[in-house]
């Protein structure tokens, strides 16, 4: 086993970000690390958290009080199960250190900030796999990451959708 390291991983609770969470787990993650969940709330949104917490990020969150049921009420989140299971587990079976950081503003930038910030090792974000005008229009947050964040960066597509 080498050195301890500090993970982040990218969450919005969506699909990807569970298969973000799953591949880091399955693939990344080792005896001993720390995940960091990294969350990025809408600027527009208006909690009392985002008030006192707005310019730095909230303080770490444990993964056990992302179970409490104060939690989307004080920072206006609501973790997605599967999610909170995936860490749930690596936390007793690899014996890895498990907590949440939640952000306001641009995810770009809040994740690239969150690596300097948190001194991240490593980063692991999902990829919605938008179709070049989306992707033109809004923006891909994978691929600005990637290419401004000063550590190296996984990025894991999401299930495909069926076509119908």
């Amino acid at each position: 086993m080498g050195e301890k390291r500090r993970v982040g991983v990218a969450i919005d609770f969506s699909a990807t970000s569970r298969a973000a969470v799953r591949w880091a787990v399955e693939n990344l993650v080792e005896d001993g690390d720390t995940i960091i969940a990294i969350h990025v709330q809408s600027s527009k949104a208006e909690t009392a958290q985002k008030k006192l917490w707005g310019n730095t990020g909230s303080p770490l969150i444990p993964l056990e009080e992302l179970r409490e049921m104060n939690l989307p009420k004080l920072y206006g989140v609501n973790p997605d199960p599967e999610i909170l299971d995936l860490l749930d587990s690596a936390s007793r079976t690899m014996k890895v250190k498990v907590v949440c950081k939640i952000y306001w503003g641009d995810p770009r930038e809040k994740l690239c900030d969150a690596v300097e910030d948190l001194k991240l090792d490593c980063l692991v974000v999902g990829s919605r796999g938008l179709g070049v005008l989306k992707r033109l229009l809004l923006g891909s947050v994978s691929k600005y990451v990637v290419t401004n964040a000063t550590c190296p960066v996984t990025v894991v597509k999401g299930a495909a959708t069926p076509k119908t």
